[in-house]
């Protein structure tokens, strides 16, 4: 019989920041397709200012204007 690996929440955890990190990027990308010659990391900042610094806080927020 074959197990299966059960990710620990550790590992579940890592995957959930990183999936949000993939869509913040995406979304400082869009923006600064309309901001031509402003940083990125400025975008970045302005973006996830708005909210606690917990990236699934971060996420919700996002993902509550799209």
């Amino acid at each position: 019989m074959k197990t299966t690996h059960t990710p620990t929440l550790e590992e579940r955890i890592k995957q959930v920041r990183a999936e949000i990190e993939e869509i913040v990027d995406a979304h400082v990308d869009a923006v600064a397709k309309q901001s031509p010659g402003v940083p990125l990391g400025v975008i970045r900042n302005l973006v996830t200012a708005r909210v606690p610094a917990c990236p699934c806080a971060q996420y919700l927020e996002l993902n509550s204007k799209a």
